[in-house]
């Protein structure tokens, strides 16, 4: 969902030469896009100060000598390093009162940037100047022979076509579509002649495992494909089902055929940044509630939503392919 900021950045600024500060798992995601020209390791996960340390990553930053430092998270901790970095502009949203670490600090409007691809590429503009849409969707770039090295790692083929499963999402349970629907949405695809893949880290295995089991069909890449290696298996799907997570956006940004599945959280905030997407919600009064578990117990928002209900979203993205 940075990208367009990224992609932003280069427009206002001819032949800038920009740098990413992430962590270890976006790094194959970042080296696919062609607007950035190197990526930096981020060691730190949430929750961890670790100021001193964070004060010798700022510093050996600070031999790059950057002109401008842009924040994108709201916390206060992702302010530290970029004002060691001694940056003379560091701009971001205000967050946790990041006046002083921040000297480029812009109010956030929710209702005027309700989205958070708006949020980030809002940024590439001065400080007061509205945003220029429309927003360019994300996309990533695929090179064939990376392709068709990863499907020969894996003994996969293309002789039928392809429906991509992301049953998994990072958040919590209360994003994640039952392992039962996707077993039934699984079956309904072998039947119609398409092979489904199940992709995941390896916290997505044991759900992936059950829909395998359920469904007698599925490939189970959980646990088991790099980032790199799911971006090349994905990109040559056909269609890909995805519960509201970081795999979805890849997926969106491949430009395929693509069913988001929505829970706890809202496609008003995160929504598939695709021309071909389809939203699948109920849209309950007790959502969404943006919990990790359902406080209520019954997480009817995904419960309820059968798989009949994401096969004629799948019918609608692939009219002609699949039987009706």
């Amino acid at each position: 969902m940075a990208q367009p900021l990224y992609r932003r950045l280069h427009e206002r600024h001819p032949g800038l030469e920009l740098h990413v500060f992430a962590p270890q798992w976006t790094l194959p995601l970042l080296a696919r896009m062609p607007e950035v020209a190197r990526a930096h390791l981020n060691p730190f996960g949430h929750g961890a100060l670790q100021l001193s340390a964070r004060w010798r990553v700022g510093r050996t930053l600070a031999r790059e000598h950057f002109d401008q430092v842009i924040v994108l998270p709201n916390s206060l901790k992702s302010a530290l390093i970029p004002l060691f970095t001694g940056s003379r502009r560091r701009t971001g949203f205000i967050g946790e009162s990041r006046y002083g670490l921040l000297n480029d600090a812009r109010e956030l409007d929710e209702n005027q940037l309700p989205m958070m691809v708006e949020r980030f590429y809002a940024l590439a503009e001065d400080k007061h100047q509205p945003i220029v849409r429309p927003i360019p969707a994300p996309h990533i770039t695929i090179s064939a022979a990376s392709q068709d090295a990863t499907l020969a790692a894996f003994g996969l083929s293309r002789e039928r076509p392809i429906a991509a499963f992301c049953p998994g999402a990072e958040y919590g349970p209360a994003k994640r579509w039952p392992a039962r629907h996707f077993a039934e949405l699984a079956r309904r695809f072998e039947a119609a002649g398409i092979a489904v893949w199940l992709f995941g880290s390896g916290k997505d295995r044991e759900i992936a495992e059950e829909i395998a089991a359920l469904s007698g069909a599925a490939v189970n890449l959980c646990g088991k494909t790099g980032l790199d290696q799911a971006i090349d298996l994905m990109g040559l799907a056909d269609i890909a089902i995805c519960n509201d997570s970081g795999l979805m956006h890849v997926a969106a940004a491949l430009d395929i055929p693509l069913v988001a599945l929505y829970g706890s959280s809202s496609p008003d905030f995160t929504p598939p940044l695709s021309r071909h997407a389809t939203i699948v919600t109920l849209g309950l009064d007790c959502s969404p509630c943006f919990e990790r578990s359902c406080p209520l117990g019954h997480t009817d928002c995904l419960e309820k939503m059968e798989p009949q209900r994401v096969w004629r979203a799948a019918q609608g993205l692939l009219p002609g392919v699949l039987p009706q």
